[in-house]
């Protein structure tokens, strides 16, 4: 079967709503000697193409045209340099733009093998929240067995990945949600307590417990300073998004006394070598979680790539639990 030529992928000319989307045909680049080209099965939409799309988070320099950050297919081509995957394979990767397409083209360094037994569209759910969990809670976060994670956001796609992650690490994993159905879907996961931040206080939980000693936040805002009411002793605080906005007022004489660490990150825009890395170390302690059974992907919808809009919509408007997932 010959290599395509064309591929349609998801733009945005402008920046704007959903409606903003086009989803037009564009010639595929030719592949670099460390590339793979994956017929796509399915990929994952996720909040920051909901920033991208509105002008707020712009590709890194060299990123491919258009919007998606995961894929998940088969490998249709790969470049000269390219020695672990051959066409025909399937794989899950992480990239850093065009994953809203029938052909995404992915570094081989952020590619994976798709994990056995796991159905093709659903490994599509698996990159950017795998990478990033991997990269904060256990990396920069250092969680170790018997600690506690407090994982906000707990029933979106990232904190549906962490108390997973967490649980199948051997850490106590407390999430906040913002309705009992979600936090249901949290203790379902593995949380021993889910909080509905509407109803309960978070941080009075969490300091009754003896303490976070590993928070991953994306909400931002008021938060900060809650995070740092409920850390444990040298507890670690790490930044990932700031829903609820990033200028706050804050005490950070607390942070001082109880020897806490409060880090920001991102994942997009660091070097291939660096990503490389961390799927070398995600296949190595992370895929086995899946092989047993302890780690899915939970997936709530999927759209057709032409409705690439209404997903966003969907996505935008909290209605929803775990990943959503566009297929071609």
């Amino acid at each position: 079967m010959p290599v395509p030529t064309t591929h349609r992928i998801a733009i945005v000319p402008h920046p704007g709503g959903p409606e903003a989307i086009e989803i037009v045909a564009r010639p595929l680049p030719e592949l670099l000697p460390d590339e793979i080209l994956i017929r796509t099965a399915a990929c994952g939409v996720n909040r920051p193409d909901t920033f991208e799309r509105m002008g707020f988070y712009p590709p890194p320099p060299g990123a491919p045209d258009g919007l998606g950050l995961e894929a998940a297919g088969i490998v249709e081509a790969a470049g000269s340099s390219v020695d672990r995957f051959k066409p025909g394979d399937p794989v899950c990767a992480l990239v850093t733009g065009g994953g809203y397409s029938d052909y995404v083209i992915a570094k081989v360094g952020s590619t994976l093998p798709a994990p056995d037994g796991m159905d093709l569209a659903a490994a599509a759910g698996l990159p950017e929240t795998v990478f990033t969990v991997w990269a904060n809670v256990f990396e920069a976060g250092q969680l170790k067995a018997g600690e506690i994670l407090l994982v906000h956001g707990g029933a979106g796609g990232i904190g549906t990945t962490a108390i997973q992650m967490g649980r199948a690490a051997g850490a106590r994993v407390f999430a906040t949600a913002s309705s009992a159905d979600k936090c249901a879907i949290c203790e379902r996961l593995g949380a021993e307590r889910a909080i509905n931040y509407r109803e309960e206080d978070f941080a009075a939980i969490l300091r009754d417990a003896g303490g976070a000693d590993v928070i991953l936040d994306m909400v931002g805002g008021p938060y900060l300073q809650k995070n740092i009411d409920c850390a444990a002793f040298r507890g670690r605080i790490i930044q990932i998004a700031f829903l609820q906005g990033s200028r706050i007022e804050a005490d950070f004489m607390r942070l001082m006394l109880k020897q806490l660490t409060l880090t920001g990150s991102t994942l997009r825009a660091r070097p291939d070598a660096e990503k490389a890395a961390l799927a070398s170390a995600i296949e190595s302690n992370v895929w086995p979680w899946i092989s047993r059974g302890q780690i899915s992907p939970e997936i709530f919808r999927t759209f057709p790539l032409s409705d690439a809009a209404e997903a966003h919509r969907l996505m935008e408007s909290g209605g929803h639990y775990g990943k959503i997932l566009l297929t071609p």
